[in-house]
């Protein structure tokens, strides 16, 4: 039987540090704050959104809410991110997605500076992880699956990992993210063939899923004794959530997996408020 990479250790560890370092900066006189940007009454919006202030709270990181309708023009929104742009007790801001079709969503998100944005959704935040660099933060997520290897001491030197998926918000950069740890990267995805597909998912030493499918992963796109770590956050036929690894026939195989829920879901907010203390202390 696998063992479980449970978030809810990594997630802990991860906001005592933030706390810590949160009470140095307010004893300095500076208070980390996130400012949190929703547009419309998203039901995983607003989930998220509770998820992130008690987390915050947890912390010791203030927040301020920018709500805005459906109806939002794209002006008015740039005009507020502007705003918090210019606000010097504003150190970070989380902007949720989608948004509303009548406005230009590239454009919004590039009205945001880079430094203040603690998951990667400017062009300026995906360069800092594409050259190495510190403008700007990475995507949470993507993150998050760092965060889980590092905890565990799960060393990257030299392994071979297998990304399935090639998004903006976590294939692409968790692979940047694992390859400046000197592991030797193959990239799955939607035109990839299902024999090279099956081919890379069983060579690998660590897989990491981020397909957005429920259970597309399962024993035949896997080898023995690997470490997988499974982003999905999906709904199965019974109406339960799942990841997109088939759990029940991954763990019979795997080294180490991440449970669905409760893996690398868990600990993106704890990611979060590690950010916006970061740029606080800059």
């Amino acid at each position: 039987m696998a063992e479980l990479l449970k978030g809810k250790a990594v997630a802990k560890s991860l906001t005592e540090d933030s706390k810590a370092k949160a009470e140095a900066l307010k004893a300095k006189g500076i208070v980390p704050t996130l400012a949190i940007v929703r547009v419309g009454e998203n039901p995983g919006d607003l989930s998220y959104e509770k998820g992130a202030l008690k987390r915050a709270e947890q912390t010791g990181i203030e927040v301020k809410q920018f709500v805005f309708p459906e109806t939002v023009t794209q002006e008015e929104l740039i005009g507020a991110i502007e705003s918090i742009n210019r606000d010097d007790q504003i150190h970070g801001v989380l902007m949720f997605r989608p948004l509303p079709k009548h406005i230009d969503e590239k454009a919004v998100c590039e009205s945001l500076a880079p430094a203040k944005d603690m998951d990667g959704i400017t062009s300026g935040s995906m360069a800092g992880v594409f050259m190495d660099s510190d403008l700007g933060y990475p995507p949470c997520t993507a993150e998050a699956c760092m965060e889980i290897l590092d905890h565990y001491g799960i060393e990257l030197k030299g392994k071979k990992v297998t990304v399935m998926g090639r998004s903006l918000v976590i294939g692409k950069p968790v692979a940047m993210m694992v390859m400046r740890r000197h592991a030797t990267i193959t990239i799955c995805h939607s035109r990839t063939t299902q024999e090279d597909f099956a081919k890379a998912g069983q060579e690998a030493d660590i897989v990491i899923a981020a397909l957005g499918r429920a259970k597309m992963v399962g024993a035949d796109k896997l080898g023995k004794d690997q470490i997988l770590i499974d982003v999905g956050i999906n709904v199965d036929e019974n109406g339960k959530l799942c990841g997109d690894m088939d759990f029940d026939e991954a763990e019979k195989t795997a080294a180490m997996i991440t449970p669905v829920p409760g893996g690398v879901g868990s600990v993106t907010t704890a990611v979060l408020m590690k950010h916006v203390v970061a740029a606080a202390g800059k």
